[in-house]
């Protein structure tokens, strides 16, 4: 007997795992874990899902790719890094140097990307767009740069645009890793031990700097974007079936 549509979109049906605080050694194992059972199954007649995990990293950690110069972008002494708790580890995924840690709201998203019929760069697009939707349910306009992934905000004061999103991505056979990260009421002083994405002279914001006291709890964001995240991939997943 043939699948129906509904069959199909069942079978890829997201699997949201909310891991609350977590440390980046701990998710980093359940992505590769994720990530390796959806490579396995591809072909079988019982696909594993793709899979968005949700969290919040402890303790705070700093996250170095191990492209030549990013080590550079390291400006924080030792001691200033165990003053605040900081870790820093070597990451897998594309990109620079970047900061998690409590109020950053991070979605890892395993997915299989010949399933939704995209590559890097448009699979970056569309989480772009995820994160777009979502600030744009609690009024921030967010906006694409053509130099750079991730989401920003414009200054208002006219000066350069600030980065409230940032992302990175490992794909293995197509089926992806890592993913995005969203400053909520991230202590952004943390990103001083750094120079964010190895981007100098670019600020780095958080709802909670744009909106002030009313910026929403992480778990409004983190119902919203994850309800935006939904939406995105069944109608993705849709497009791909009718197409």
């Amino acid at each position: 007997m043939l699948k129906d549509d509904s069959d199909q979109l069942r079978e890829h049906q997201l699997q949201i795992q909310d891991l609350g605080s977590m440390s980046y050694a701990d998710t980093f194992k359940r992505q590769q874990a994720a990530q390796q059972k959806i490579i396995e199954a591809r072909g079988s007649s019982t696909p594993y899902p793709p899979v968005l995990l949700m969290v919040e990293h402890h303790p705070p950690v700093i996250t170095m790719t191990r492209r030549p110069g990013v080590a550079d972008h390291l400006t924080a002494m030792p001691e200033q890094l165990n003053a605040a708790g900081v870790e820093v580890v070597e990451t897998n995924r594309g990109g620079d140097i970047t900061y998690h840690g409590p109020g950053q709201l991070v979605g890892y998203a395993m997915i299989d990307l010949n399933v939704l019929k995209l590559r890097i760069d448009s699979y970056m697009r569309w989480l772009e767009s995820i994160v777009i939707d979502t600030l744009d349910h609690f009024g921030i306009e967010g906006e694409r740069d053509a130099c750079a992934t991730g989401v920003w905000v414009a200054d208002k004061k006219g000066g350069p645009h600030a980065k409230v999103c940032a992302m990175g991505v490992r794909v293995s056979r197509w089926v992806s890793m890592h993913g995005l990260a969203l400053n909520v009421t991230t202590d952004l002083s943390h990103f001083d031990f750094i120079v964010p994405c190895g981007l100098a002279g670019r600020p780095v914001t958080s709802l909670q700097r744009l909106l002030g006291s009313d910026c929403p709890s992480m778990p409004e964001v983190q119902r919203e974007l994850v309800a935006c995240f939904i939406k995105a991939y069944e109608h993705r997943h849709r497009e791909v079936s009718d197409g």
